[in-house]
């Protein structure tokens, strides 16, 4: 089985992950989401500028960005998982990560980008967990944005 289906499948239980009421609650000691991603930039506030003024991303005073979970239209849950080292799904970036941003209005975020002669690498409307698209931050990264199906 490919990743991208094991990444669909994770994204598309995550309603009923996050529904499941009938698992016993896990002992003290445990993960309970993720409360922040953090990595280097070759130039950290030219890239939050990139991330504010392209992205929308909300970027503070101290150079980074509070992402609320109970944003409207965010998803319940953020999905995490390790892909093989050889995979080619973060291509054509070389970096050891990819960040998924939920969005809430794809088409804007699409015409914000191209304004900006952002180029989009991938676009997927049909995917049964909502829409997506690729692309390359100035750094290389890249980046998945996903809009979750109503």
């Amino acid at each position: 089985m490919s990743v991208r289906p094991l990444l669909l499948l994770g994204l598309g239980l995550l309603p009923m992950v996050a529904a499941a009421d009938t698992a016993p609650p896990a002992p003290a000691g445990h993960v309970t989401g993720v409360g922040g991603v953090f990595f280097k930039a070759k130039d950290p506030k030219a890239l939050a500028a990139w991330y504010r003024d392209v992205l929308g991303m909300p970027v503070e005073s101290w150079g980074g960005a509070a992402l609320r979970y109970d944003a409207p239209k965010h998803p319940p849950a953020a999905a995490w998982s390790a892909f093989p080292a050889s995979t080619n799904y973060f291509a054509p970036s070389t970096s050891a990560f990819m960040i998924n941003y939920a969005v809430d209005d794809m088409d804007a975020l699409i015409a914000r980008l191209n304004a900006k002669g952002v180029a989009i690498l991938k676009r997927d409307d049909k995917d049964p967990n909502g829409r997506f698209a690729w692309i390359l931050d100035p750094e290389g990264n890249k980046i998945e944005l996903w809009q979750p199906k109503p």
